[in-house]
């Protein structure tokens, strides 16, 4: 039976694995939360590693605050790019094949087309740098490898998402003011969960950048009002388009990822 090493537990697409798992009786899934194991610490993940040989391990720890990325990026990049590197050399000593979970955020949103795997990054805050630099790691020191970008991933159950909170705000009567002046393409955690989960099982060798999105491409506005539609909140909060999206953070205009299905 093969064995799978999942990080960051605790995080709405780690909950979104743990939820399918008996459907896959044949693998052995260990789940870590952050407590459980600090993939900053190389001592740490190291010794995971060695009690166990895992087959394979899908990182879904990450620091994802964008707009605290740029006021504290150290912890940014000490999650998200050097305890990368700690996992990939591991990876590499014993033989474990990484699924990486990162971002449409390494791109500057300049493109007027979707983004593809061939074009180069180009990060325009510290949560993109951070990600980026922690692809760039696992390039250096593995071969078999999956680092799967993905956008605006959201959990119908699970974390803090934009999902939730329009949700919330419309059942609580909110007004909700939101911007379309960024596309980008929303990604349910179930959906992703079923594309890594289905690159194990079918033992697929073709290794290198994956881009994996719900293929939807809409605005804020555009998600926002979707949302609505499919709970029948409609008719009870008043929605509105607003172009000004006071952040402290720089986003890409377009991340739009391309996905062929």
């Amino acid at each position: 039976m093969k064995r799978i090493l999942v990080t960051g537990a605790n995080g709405q697409l780690g909950k979104s694995i743990q939820e399918v798992i008996n459907n896959y009786p044949d693998y052995i899934f260990d789940f870590k939360t952050s407590k459980e194991l600090d993939i900053t610490n190389s001592n740490q993940v190291r010794d995971v590693f060695s009690s166990n040989k895992y087959n394979y391990c899908i990182n879904c720890a990450a620091y994802t605050n964008v707009e605290q990325a740029e006021k504290k990026p150290d912890i940014a990049y000490l999650v998200n790019a050097k305890a990368v590197k700690n996992l990939a050399k591991t990876c590499a000593e014993y033989n474990t094949i990484l699924l990486h979970i990162s971002t449409d955020y390494v791109f500057d949103g300049e493109k007027k087309e979707p983004y593809t795997v061939d074009d180069i990054p180009n990060p325009i805050n510290e949560y993109g740098k951070s990600k980026l630099e922690g692809e760039k790691y696992i390039q250096k020191i593995l071969k078999e490898y999956f680092i799967i970008r993905t956008s605006w991933l959201y959990s119908k159950k699970n974390g803090k998402n934009f999902y939730k909170t329009i949700l919330e705000k419309a059942k609580k009567g909110e007004d909700l003011n939101i911007t379309d002046s960024q596309i980008g393409c929303p990604t349910d955690t179930n959906n992703l969960t079923n594309y890594i989960i289905s690159l194990i099982i079918r033992n697929n060798q073709k290794f290198g950048i994956k881009h994996f999105t719900d293929n939807q491409v809409l605005t804020w506005y555009d998600f926002a009002k979707k949302i609505l539609i499919d709970n029948n909140l409609e008719d009870r909060v008043s929605l509105k388009k607003v172009k000004n999206y006071c952040t402290f953070a720089k986003r890409p205009i377009n991340s739009v990822l391309y996905f062929k299905k």
